[in-house]
């Protein structure tokens, strides 16, 4: 994994808080970032240096967010073919002004720097907090975040006219929040070995859609299921190797997939698969407030379905709950919950995702 790699000259329309670079001044925009103090710029910097290395592969961490974190080598070359499916993907020509607000030590935030650099953007740099448009006063063809700065980014969301979300499943909650901005809001489908996202859905299209909407995916993707019902992604263009995820999926179409939740979170209630995520697509119509289902210890059924929801304990809470989903005409029989428990606060990740395990945990404490 030695092999050299000629980095592509820089774009001449490209930008880094409004300078331009050649490719010859990165390496000393670079070293000024890591004399920096704040370490976001430091990152940066060093990704910078890793880039114009003639090497031809880079290490990059995963995120860990669906098993352990590790590191990985990929190919630049990818990166930047990664780089020009999204340009397409997404309609963003040379001169497209960008935001990053992600830590550049992840595939996420060093895209945004390979993007800038070979399609031309002009690319500000803000610290990678949780609020990150707090001191943005200009407006953007496009943004990378998570769904927790999304979240905390809703009152000044107008100043983004693109924004993709990934690192995370959005929840029903944020996905109601961003229905009727302006901003394009799309969810993102991906892994550090894809390179960033292979795919992508609009979160907010205008019209209330009575079913999810599907993935579809960038230039030059296969995708196929296995015997598992699970996503196999064939990208040679991205990846080397096939990859075989645990994401359950639908084919629609050769370019398009219905996401139906994880392989590790299915639930066999009495014979039958059901998918916690598609439940609460369903249940996210009848509450507005945090909650999840999952699956419980039965002796008859090996595991019954349960919900849980974030609120103080209250038998008229109960009874609404109880009345709501006997309206939902959506939900199938099997899967309405055998019982709800409401828990007063959620056990939470470090960065601010419902830990399920943990809740089902807490709840005979």
């Amino acid at each position: 994994m030695n092999e050299i790699f000629e980095v592509p000259e820089v774009h001449p329309d490209f930008k880094l808080n409004k300078v331009h670079y050649t490719l010859s001044d990165l390496r000393k925009v670079a070293y000024n970032y890591i004399k920096e103090e704040e370490p976001y710029e430091g990152l940066i910097g060093d990704f910078i240096l890793d880039w114009v290395k003639p090497s031809g592969f880079l290490e990059v961490k995963t995120s860990g967010s669906t098993g352990v974190a590790k590191k990985i080598k990929i190919r630049k070359e990818h990166m930047v073919n990664s780089a020009v499916a999204t340009g397409k993907f997404f309609e963003l020509p040379p001169g497209s002004t960008a935001l990053m607000c992600l830590p550049a030590n992840y595939i996420a935030g060093r895209m945004m720097l390979v993007r800038a650099m070979v399609l031309g953007w002009e690319l500000d740099l803000v610290p990678p907090t949780s609020n990150p448009l707090d001191q943005v006063f200009k407006t953007y063809d496009f943004c990378a975040m998570t769904p927790f700065q999304l979240d905390n980014s809703l009152g000044r969301l107008h100043l983004i006219k693109k924004l993709i979300v990934g690192g995370g499943a959005v929840s029903s909650q944020l996905q109601k929040r961003v229905q009727g901005l302006n901003t394009k809001v799309y969810e993102t489908f991906g892994m550090t070995e894809t390179v960033s996202h292979i795919a992508a859905k609009r979160l907010n299209p205008g019209k209330k859609k009575s079913k999810p909407l599907p993935f579809k995916v960038l230039p030059d993707i296969h995708i196929s299921t296995d015997e598992r019902g699970c996503l196999v992604i064939k990208a040679p263009k991205l990846a080397a190797d096939t990859i075989i995820t645990n994401d359950i999926v639908e084919i629609l179409t050769y370019k398009k997939f219905l996401w139906k939740g994880r392989f590790d979170n299915v639930i066999n209630s009495g014979g039958i698969k059901l998918f916690p995520e598609e439940i609460e697509w369903k249940l996210n119509k009848v509450i507005d407030r945090r909650f999840f289902v999952t699956g419980l210890p039965d002796e008859s059924l090996g595991e019954k379905l349960v919900l849980f929801v974030e609120a103080d304990f209250s038998e008229e809470l109960l009874e609404e709950l109880e009345t709501d989903l006997k309206g939902l005409k959506s939900l199938e029989k099997f899967e309405r919950p055998k019982k709800i428990y409401l828990v007063q606060k959620f056990e939470e990740t470090p960065n601010g995702k419902i830990h399920r395990e943990n809740t089902v945990k807490s709840r005979n404490k």
